[in-house]
């Protein structure tokens, strides 16, 4: 397993196994403590994890969390997805930009988004299947979602959305979502 710094946003990195195959089907491990320590974070850190399965064309979020944030590993465990990192941490050399990726069960890279990063993606296969880990129990008195379709993000998402969340339809834009997040 190899780490990657994400240049467009900064302390995000991608974790690419080598995943073996052979007759049988494949062998992939998707989480490695001394890989995750030599980027300088700590493998104990993560708290919960999480899996959602998603139909083709659904879309999920963009959600950050107020407070301390949250730092999140993701990874399509089954299918494909294409995900989406926003840096909204103001005094980050990297403030503002995007960052887009597939993720699929083909490679099972694994995303690390730091604390302070809104997240969302949308499924790109019949169903995907996509495993969170966290490091901080989920408070839902926290959340702060973004509107998927902001023009200031300008992100474009691959196919037409075929089901969100209402929470995720009636986001706020940006401006008002980063309002909402100071508190």
């Amino acid at each position: 397993m190899r780490a990657t710094e994400v240049p467009a946003i900064a302390g995000a990195y991608l974790f690419e196994p080598t995943p073996y195959a052979d007759e049988r089907g494949f062998f992939s491990r998707t989480f490695d403590a001394d890989v995750v320590r030599s980027v300088g974070l700590d493998p104990h850190a993560f708290v919960q994890d999480s899996v959602s399965r998603s139909a083709r064309g659904v879309l999920r979020g963009l959600h950050l969390r107020s407070g301390a944030g949250e730092a999140k590993l993701v990874r399509c465990s089954y299918g494909k997805v294409f995900d989406v990192v926003v840096d909204l941490r103001p005094d980050s050399p990297t403030y503002r930009n995007v960052a887009t990726f597939e993720l699929s069960d083909e490679t099972q890279a694994t995303l690390y988004i730091p604390a302070g990063c809104a997240h969302g993606f949308q499924a790109l296969t019949a169903t995907a299947d996509t495993s969170y880990r966290i490091d901080r129990p989920h408070d839902p008195a926290e959340d702060v979602t973004i509107a998927f379709d902001d023009p200031e993000l300008a992100i474009a998402w691959p196919l037409p959305v075929t089901s969100m969340s209402p929470r995720d339809r009636e986001a706020p834009s940006l401006a008002v979502a980063l309002k909402q997040r100071e508190g």
